[in-house]
């Protein structure tokens, strides 16, 4: 042999691959032409390459240790280290500087992890002020029965690849100016997996999954608002190959209510009152979502006033209790009164001394906090 190529790599003849691996890194670190330069470490950095090639590769160790040299154009001389001549895994060349982890090796598996699926489900508002039951049509990937995910007809299954071997990737060699340069892409036959399905399942069509509806039941808590995103895990798209499913997640999407506006856990609504009911107060009618209640209205109740319903909102979704229900009073001035209203309407503002009122002036808009004062100070 004119190359010994175990001394060039510093490794005894029954070195493991793990032990051939690591000396061809260390070395490959510190004769890297970007770390040194000079020519002579250029040379030294073919060999380690050559030398690994030849040992890192079953086949051609073998052929090595019978006496031959397959590097050389024969395949079985003992041959030199001439410009061009050796080649080198580039691949190799990376694992040596960034390790492993810098680029998947070997066949990929054909099972895969599922994708997740989002479904939006319409609740009213009392589903999500107390929670409820829902069951759910879904349409997602599931397994394959006829082939169980494999994506091989009954009776038939995946079968190496001939181009690749099984490996997954095929070797392509290139010149640079350090030589040949061996790359490595997916099989092109394969797709990278390794294996070839030569029947495909013709129920999946070798995907290992097809499309089908199912019912879901969904438990949708107390509390939930308008986003909310409640996760089942598991029970979305199962993957390819018969891998497993992805998550569905329900998106809530609450309906519009036809007297309670929802603001976070609290409910607001107006009630409109007539002005005598407003001055002499009252009791109106409210079908909360508990039930009938009377709003109780107290005499001299002013426009824009708020009445609190406590405990009638929204079920708080963390913690327990629940928020309250605020009504709004909206005062009604009459637009047009028959003479014996107007008459007595006169009579009133007579014996109230208003019938030439002075009217109370303030800067600007009187806003909330300032009507909240008002009430409190029975105003």
């Amino acid at each position: 042999m004119a190359t010994d190529y175990y001394a060039v790599l510093g490794v005894r003849r029954d070195a493991g691959q793990d032990e051939i691996k690591k000396a061809f890194r260390r070395l490959a670190r510190e004769l890297h032409p970007d770390v040194n330069p000079d020519p002579k470490t250029q040379e030294r950095f073919k060999e380690i390459n050559a030398a690994y090639e030849v040992l890192s590769d079953p086949a051609k160790r073998q052929v090595y240790d019978l006496g031959g040299d397959p590097l050389s154009p024969n395949g079985g001389g003992a041959g030199g280290f001439g410009a061009g001549a050796a080649g080198f895994g580039f691949s190799d060349i990376m694992d040596a500087f960034f390790g492993a982890a810098s680029g998947q090796r070997g066949p990929r598996s054909r099972t895969r992890r599922g994708q997740d699926a989002m479904i939006r489900l319409e609740i009213t508002l009392e589903e999500a002020a107390f929670g409820t039951t829902k069951e759910l049509q879904v349409d997602t990937a599931v397994t394959c029965t006829t082939c169980s995910g494999e994506g091989a007809a009954p009776g038939t299954s995946a079968q190496t690849c001939d181009m690749c071997r099984g490996k997954g990737e095929v070797s392509q060699v290139t010149r640079s100016f350090l030589g040949q340069v061996m790359t490595s892409r997916p099989c092109p036959q394969c797709q990278g997996f390794g294996t070839v399905v030569p029947t495909p399942c013709p129920e999946c069509a070798g995907d290992g999954r097809v499309r089908a509806r199912r019912t879901l039941t969904v438990k949708i808590p107390a509390g939930v608002d308008n986003g909310t995103r409640i996760q089942l895990a598991g029970e979305g798209e199962v993957g390819p190959g018969g891998g497993p499913a992805g998550d569905l997640y329900v998106e809530i999407a609450e309906t519009a209510h036809p007297t309670f506006q929802r603001r976070g856990d609290d409910l607001h609504c107006t009630v409109t009152i007539p002005m005598t009911a407003a001055s002499l107060g009252t009791q109106v009618p409210l079908q909360t979502l508990d039930g009938l209640e009377e709003v109780d209205i107290r005499p001299g109740t002013q426009s824009g006033q708020s009445i609190p319903l406590h405990g009638r909102g929204i079920t708080h979704l963390r913690g327990g209790g629940r928020g309250d229900l605020i009504v709004h009073v909206e005062v009604q001035t009459p637009t047009k009164l028959d003479p014996e209203q107007e008459e007595l309407l006169r009579r009133l503002a007579l014996l109230r001394g208003e019938e030439r009122p002075s009217g109370t002036f303030a800067p600007g808009q009187q806003g909330l906090f300032s009507r909240l004062k008002d009430a409190f100070n029975g105003r």
